[in-house]
């Protein structure tokens, strides 16, 4: 996945390995280092909880608890998903397009016809 290895590149070769975090609900080939935690569902795109975060916002991730969590009230949270809309396709043909159209959390994945 090379869109996430540029990401998880630039932390790493920016000394940030060790300070930051990276939550996405993007997919990881397996190459990257540090804590990063990546197909995370509902995804954001169709407007899971992730969708409600903005740059700033405090993220906890607990590893022997195996929690993540947000210091945003559920109040806050959906007063945000209210004013949320989804994303404007980046394609609007070809197979990246039909792609888009079908894609899925990875527990159902990509169902092409």
């Amino acid at each position: 996945m090379r869109e996430m290895l540029g990401v998880t590149a630039a932390l790493m070769g920016a000394g940030l390995g060790d300070s930051v975090t990276l939550l996405t609900d993007g997919r990881f080939s397996g190459a990257t280092r540090g804590l990063m935690a990546g197909h995370v569902a509902p995804e954001a795109a169709v407007g899971g909880p992730i969708a409600a975060l903005k740059n700033g916002d405090i993220i906890t991730f607990d590893i022997k608890a195996r929690e993540l969590s947000v210091a945003l009230s559920q109040k806050e949270i959906k007063i945000r998903l209210k004013n949320w809309k989804a994303p404007k396709p980046r394609y609007k043909s070809g197979v990246m397009a039909k792609y888009a159209r079908h894609v899925s959390s990875a527990a159902e994945g990509a169902i092409t016809t």
